[in-house]
């Protein structure tokens, strides 16, 4: 069985990680979406938060074989406890290669046997960034277009007008 896992924060769960969720479940037999709880990033939503609207958002997605668990050790570690022989990141811009490029470097050394596999983002969310999505909410802005419509309505509750 080939096992995936793509880990990120997800605060929030934005349509373009969906869409590189939606593509990387073809990939493999099964997909790990590994919620990292990084509390030096002081994420918006909580751990359990973002969880479940990634249970919720991937539910139509990949006719079961997509799993969401949150972690909190060594990336690489996370990969061999849960099988996965495979990493997907998206990549957005000339910026995320940089960085990936180095962290897939680093993984290398703690584990050959893991693959890193990188998907190019659509282009129609190459500049979106939970972070980015969050700032806009902060101010009023629209944000429909970037989350699904209930990731979009916990922001608008996180940030009441």
């Amino acid at each position: 069985m080939r096992v995936g896992l793509y880990p990120g924060t997800f605060d929030p769960v934005t349509k373009g990680h969906l869409d590189i969720i939606g593509r990387a479940v073809k990939l493999v037999d099964r997909l790990v979406i590994g919620v990292a709880i990084n509390r030096d990033k002081g994420p918006l939503f909580t751990l359990e938060e973002r969880v479940e609207m990634l249970r919720q958002e991937c539910a139509p997605i990949g006719d079961g074989k997509i799993v969401v668990e949150p972690f909190e050790v060594l990336l690489m570690k996370f990969a061999e406890q849960v099988g996965a022989q495979i990493i997907v990141r998206g990549l957005r811009a000339v910026a995320d290669f940089e960085y990936e490029f180095q962290m897939t470097a680093m993984n290398q050394q703690l584990n050959r046997e893991i693959e890193t596999v990188f998907l190019m983002a659509d282009p129609r969310h190459q500049a979106v960034a939970s972070r980015l999505v969050k700032e806009i909410a902060r101010l009023g802005g629209e944000i429909g277009s970037f989350v699904p419509p209930r990731v979009a309505e916990r922001l608008r509750e996180k940030f009441p007008a």
